[in-house]
């Protein structure tokens, strides 16, 4: 829903582009950065009460973010809220990686997947329509209800957490070299795809460089790091997650440039741009449940990569046409682009999860995440970059889809090392 809110809020807060693409960049480093650490303690302490005081933040943060009265409050309020996300999603996948046996996870997480992309699909439509009949306060406001449902559903149905205080030395360093890592890489890309002088985006980049290796060198020699370094030696995991972060930094840089190609350029309303937007999230949500089928069948690479490669040939048609691309063929493209991100979504998370046992698998489902978003704030931040403050920056649109459908073409190239069968760790 955000990415049609805003136009919206740039508008009402007098505020650049740039400064609210980090409504969405904030967000993103956040999750990146809670997930591995949130699961990790969820391994520790059990994960129920996690997930149900992850929700009960979302919903207090969701409220402040409803009333926020300036665009730094909001942005405030976002990072809380992915700050609660992060910590019910990675101990909601590390539950479903213990519960269900390995014959029918393929199946499980499509259909987790299937339900992510139904939100996905109905959150542009819902989103515009809100903001139509009252304004983009209605998308947070909209949160409390579902929220308190879902409470109410995980108090009955999780399980009864079993770990009492099963808790080793805490990373603290990594812990803050992680999003401060990630931040700074997020910046570089942002100076870069600006254009301007090496003397603003070089200091910065040998900054990202340095903290980031000394965040590895940190995670390689801690007993318990917030990300485990090591598990990218394993195909298993590191294919799944290279592909899954170009992946993400083509969709989520189709979701935020194209709210702006149609609003600046056209002059569509929010309702009408969600309504284009779910072209591309009724794709996934339609096939993530084949694609799990089709993983726990054939073996989690072949979905993966057909999807993939089909998600690739379909960018390929913004990249030629660029902002001149026509309403018609842009929804048949987001449509097909859909359609292969949804094929491949659940055997990706599938092999990454099975590569360590169950015991582990809150710290793996949240270094999976941090790849994935991973693509996602590179891809926001370049966004931001490439426009700048003039939302109709025609050759900056142009340059984003360009990046898409390299994203794309590198997802395909990083999935095809993948295993079909990788060996399962109970």
């Amino acid at each position: 829903m955000i990415a049609v809110a805003l136009p919206g809020i740039v508008d009402d807060f007098g505020a650049s582009f740039a400064s609210a693409t980090w409504l969405v960049t904030a967000y993103l480093v956040v999750m990146a950065s809670v997930q591995p650490l949130a699961g990790k303690i969820g391994d520790g302490i059990g994960r129920r009460k996690l997930i149900l005081g992850g929700l009960v933040l979302f919903l207090a943060v969701s409220t402040g973010a409803a009333l926020a009265p300036s665009i730094w409050l909001l942005l405030a309020f976002r990072v809380g809220q992915a700050l609660a996300i992060s910590v019910v999603l990675s101990n909601s996948y590390a539950v479903l990686r213990q519960v269900v046996p390995a014959s029918r996870r393929g199946r499980t997480f499509g259909i987790v997947e299937a339900a992510t992309g139904l939100s996905a699909a109905t959150g542009p439509l819902v989103g515009g329509l809100l903001i139509t009949v009252a304004d983009w306060r209605a998308i947070f406001f909209v949160n409390i209800p579902v929220v308190l449902l879902a409470i109410v559903l995980g108090w009955r149905s999780l399980p009864r957490d079993s770990r009492r205080g099963e808790w080793r030395e805490f990373d603290y360093k990594g812990a803050v070299l992680l999003p401060a890592s990630l931040v700074s890489i997020a910046v570089f890309f942002l100076l870069l795809a600006r254009g301007g002088g090496p003397g603003q985006y070089v200091p910065v980049g040998i900054g990202a460089i340095a903290l980031s290796a000394l965040l590895l060198k940190l995670e390689l020699a801690h007993s318990n790091p917030v990300i485990q370094p090591r598990l990218f030696k394993i195909r298993g995991f590191a294919a799944p997650s290279l592909g899954v972060g170009t992946s993400n930094l083509a969709m989520y840089s189709l979701l935020l440039v194209i709210p702006l190609l149609l609003t600046a350029r056209r002059n569509y309303s929010p309702l009408e741009i969600g309504l284009i937007l779910t072209s591309l999230t009724v794709g996934m949500a339609l096939l993530s449940p084949i694609g799990g089928r089709m993983a726990d069948r054939f073996g989690r690479r072949k979905p993966v990569v057909i999807g993939l490669s089909i998600t690739a040939i379909a960018t390929l048609l913004p990249a030629i046409t660029g902002s001149s691309i026509g309403v018609v063929p842009l929804i048949l493209g987001l449509g097909v682009i859909g359609l292969g991100l949804g094929l491949s979504t659940a055997g990706m998370r599938t092999s990454a999860l099975e590569s360590v046992a169950s015991r582990d698998a809150g710290s793996v489902a949240g270094t999976y995440s941090t790849s994935r978003y991973f693509g996602s704030i590179v891809g926001s931040a370049m966004l931001a970059g490439l426009i700048g403050v003039n939302r109709s920056n025609t050759d900056g649109i142009d340059l984003v889809f360009i990046v898409v459908a390299a994203a794309a073409f590198t997802a395909v190239i990083a999935v095809l090392f993948m295993e079909s069968r990788p060996e399962m760790q109970d």
